[in-house]
């Protein structure tokens, strides 16, 4: 498979600070896949636990490289499954690990409501008090509900500052706006270049450049001219296309600066020498 990139892959390297490497999605060629990562300019990735059955999985994908680190946590769908009263100390366990770098991803998702809202409620706190205690950064996932999202995410840092990214964001500009107020950094996906996303490349457009990184979700959310396609980590190249167009400014200063900025806020992780 050959696949062409916007940029010279010689330059500045770029981060994929989302993805999920243990779905079955890849299990048949992950070698392949971390090879065309790498020899296309992503020097490292992050990939995703959403539930604590599978978190071995996720794990055993950082232990094999050393470029890529994992998170644990457990995603809103699979609260319902997932979750319990021993989450917390549960996370803080498991996040001593030094291939962990963050806590989630967690949060609040109302539209399919794979999980009842209270429980995901409760298990969203019980993922920012692990995060409180780590320090270690909270991955946050939120659909349709931005309210409840920002209700808890102020509430908890009243008890307690702690550092968060919101993950591949594509809510309102007031969403934005608030979670910035809160230290927030955002993270843009594929859904950037979509065609119909033209509030979201105004929110990023605007988003202070030390506040954004770039992310493929894979192997969902594949960007244009991608989309359609099993997404991967290499794709993250054109969301960091669409994002320097948007920004006005070149390629390589987006690489430099979702570089930067990923290393900054997951401060565990290693800059590839």
């Amino acid at each position: 498979m050959s696949v062409e990139y916007p940029f010279d892959v010689a330059g500045p390297m770029l981060v994929d600070s989302h993805c999920h490497l243990d779905f079955p999605d890849f299990t048949e060629e992950l070698e392949d896949i971390v090879t065309r990562a790498s020899d296309n300019g992503v020097g490292t990735a992050l990939t995703i636990s959403t539930k604590f059955s599978t978190f071995p999985n996720v794990l055993a994908v950082a232990r094999r490289y050393s470029h890529i680190y994992a998170s644990v946590g457990v995603h809103p769908h699979e609260v319902e499954q997932e979750a319990g009263d021993d989450d917390t100390p549960r996370l803080i366990k498991l996040a001593a690990d030094p291939d962990v770098i963050a806590i989630g991803e967690t949060g609040l998702d109302y539209f399919y409501e794979h999980s009842p809202r209270e429980q995901q409620q409760t298990a969203f706190r019980a993922h920012i008090a692990a995060c409180r205690e780590t320090q270690l950064p909270l991955i946050v996932h939120t659909r349709d509900a931005e309210a409840d999202t920002v209700s808890i995410l102020r509430d908890e840092m009243d008890q307690g500052e702690f550092p968060l990214v919101i993950h591949c964001f594509s809510g309102s500009d007031d969403l934005a706006k608030k979670c910035l107020d809160l230290g927030a950094t955002l993270s843009f996906s594929g859904i950037l270049t979509f065609k119909k996303a033209e509030e979201l490349r105004d929110i990023a457009k605007s988003a202070p450049m030390d506040r954004i990184l770039v992310e493929t979700d894979a192997p969902y959310l594949a960007p244009v001219p991608k989309r359609g396609k099993r997404n991967e980590p290499a794709f993250v190249a054109h969301t960091a296309a669409c994002l320097a167009e948007v920004r006005g400014v070149s390629l390589t200063a987006i690489a430099e600066a979702t570089t930067t900025n990923f290393f900054n806020l997951f401060k565990k992780a290693k800059p590839p020498q």
